[in-house]
């Protein structure tokens, strides 16, 4: 497959690119120390190439104390020395465009590293100082100002840990996650200026676009009031003042032809669609089909939901089935219960494998012919399943504050296994990995892979690069048994995908294009098995 030597000039790019996403950590080991770094990821990019994507997204790859797998930034402007250096940062934004490959980073402008010079300066400053205006530092309540200034839940989904922490002089300070990661005061113009700073800092270094963390929680009520006798509107979740934030980040990438994708979680669609407008986010990550259960009538209704909060601000649709924070595919298509959700979450949960797989065969191609952009996230290309980490090889946060109730993240995190035949499955030479590889993490090594035509890997790159035959016209139901998604495009192609129990009969066509299994022996699509098909 030949390869463009540059990334094409298309404004439009985004609203149709299928977007993979690198956790830097476990992608590709380049120095052997047991952390996945830039020098990995820089000599994994034809195999990038190869797979068929138009974009890269990096999750934080900037100086962090690592609290938090990075979303913990100490300096937006510096490469953590785990990972790199801004010089090797800026050689691999130039060779994936090279590539026809773009880039995205991430920012998270919710919060910053304890470490972050502004919050270290607010510590030394002292209580009422203007240092302190950058954050959230409140008086305690009660006789002796021992009790937190407020009721505010953590946002870390069963931590029972608060998120104020007190400080020797009197003073506590708001953090929505860890106490490693103060919340900014986003009233403060300093806190706007310095992020409008930041994202030309990156955007001049060849960036095409930026994915906003927690893009709903950075406007707070001034009040700071609980929210028990405040819930409305919500204190700290998708507050009105967040959009003139937004309206003034878009006049900042618009002068670079830069996107936006914002991780914005909210279950009101007009409120949803209000960070699409057209002087706002570009697009917004999509969770109802993330954490939809494998269920045709849910599915068809996601999709549905989707497309509707998007029509009317004429945004595009994204796409994902998995991602850094989400138990992969293959696990959780697996199990019992196939929805997501993270107080769900659980040690031990059986999981089939075998038919976790068939549905995530067939749940690529089906996300591959919705009309929008898709998100994929590593591993999910070679059918990587959730890992359980050992209690005493954890990292995760989300574990330590919900006192090892809840599983955490890392289990999707584990780095990716490229030689079957290498130290530690290829990721690196010496050093064992930061999070622990399963014993048969070799067996899904990507040159095993790459010699298996009916391999997950051979399966994606196939779709991806079928993918423009759907072109980009909208989506059309068609009759279809119960049990079965039938949908046509634009350009007379159709996706069928069978959910129901029985084999089902594939409609009038000239040609199967591409299949995420076997038909059976009478031409029909099996249960759990999805097709391309020429009208």
């Amino acid at each position: 497959m030949g390869q463009p030597t540059h990334a094409p000039k298309d404004p439009d790019w985004w609203r149709s690119a299928v977007i993979y996403q690198v956790y830097v950590r476990s992608f590709a080991d380049g120095d052997g120390d047991g952390t996945g770094d830039l020098a990995g990821v820089r000599a994994r990019l034809p195999y990038l190439a190869e797979l068929g994507v138009d974009a890269l997204w990096f999750n934080p790859w900037y100086l962090s104390p690592m609290k938090d797998g990075g979303y913990d930034v100490a300096d937006y402007r510096a490469v953590d020395p785990a990972f790199g250096t801004l010089a090797e940062a800026e050689k691999l934004i130039s060779e994936a465009r090279e590539l026809g490959i773009r880039t995205i980073v991430d920012i998270v402008p919710n919060h910053v590293s304890d470490q972050h010079p502004w919050f270290r300066a607010a510590l030394a400053a002292g209580p009422g100082s203007p240092e302190r205006e950058l954050f959230h530092f409140r008086p305690g309540r009660g006789p002796h100002g021992e009790l937190p200034p407020n009721d505010w839940p953590s946002q870390f989904v069963g931590s029972t840990e608060p998120v104020w922490t007190r400080l020797p002089d009197g003073d506590w300070y708001l953090h929505l996650f860890t106490p490693e990661q103060p919340d900014l005061n986003w009233a403060h113009p300093a806190v706007r200026q310095e992020h409008e700073d930041i994202l030309r800092f990156w955007f001049e270094r060849g960036v095409a676009g930026v994915r906003i963390d927690s893009a709903a929680l950075l406007a707070k009520d001034p009040d700071l009031p609980d929210l028990a006798t405040h819930p409305e509107p919500h204190p700290f979740v998708d507050r009105d003042e967040l959009h003139a934030i937004y309206r003034s980040w878009r006049a900042v990438a618009d002068a670079y032809d830069g996107v936006f994708v914002g991780e914005v979680w909210l279950p009101d669609p007009e409120r949803f669609a209000r960070y699409l407008r057209p002087d706002e986010l570009h697009t917004a990550f999509n969770f109802s089909f993330l954490s939809c259960p494998w269920d045709a009538d849910r599915l068809r209704a996601a999709i549905d939901t989707t497309l509707a909060e998007h029509a009317p601000v004429g945004a595009p649709a994204t796409w994902v089935l998995c991602n850094h924070d989400v138990t992969r595919t293959v696990t959780r298509y697996g199990r019992e219960d196939t929805a997501f959700d993270f107080a769900t979450k659980a040690f031990g949960t059986p999981t089939d494998l075998a038919l976790g797989t068939r549905r995530a065969r067939a749940a690529a191609l089906l996300s591959l012919a919705l009309p929008g952009a898709v998100y994929l996230y590593q591993g999910e290309e070679l059918g990587l399943p959730e890992a359980e980490i050992p209690a005493d090889r954890i990292q995760d946060p989300m574990y330590f504050r919900s006192r090892g109730v809840a599983p955490g993240r890392d289990g999707c995190r584990v780095p990716l296994p490229w030689a079957a035949d290498a130290p530690y499955a290829g990721f690196g030479s010496r050093e064992e990995p930061w999070l622990p590889q399963p014993v048969d993490w070799t067996s899904y090594a990507v040159d095993l892979q790459q010699q298996n035509a009916y391999s997950m890997l051979a399966l994606y790159r196939e779709a991806i690069a079928a993918r423009p035959v759907f072109g980009d016209g909208p989506l059309t139901w068609l009759p279809a048994p119960e049990g079965v998604l039938a949908f046509s495009r634009a350009q007379g192609v159709t996706c069928v995908v069978n959910l129901a129990a029985a084999p089902a009969e594939l409609p009038a066509h000239s040609r199967l294009l591409l299949s995420s299994g076997p038909l059976d022996g009478d031409g029909r699509l099996p249960q759990d098995t999805a097709a391309w098909l020429r009208a």
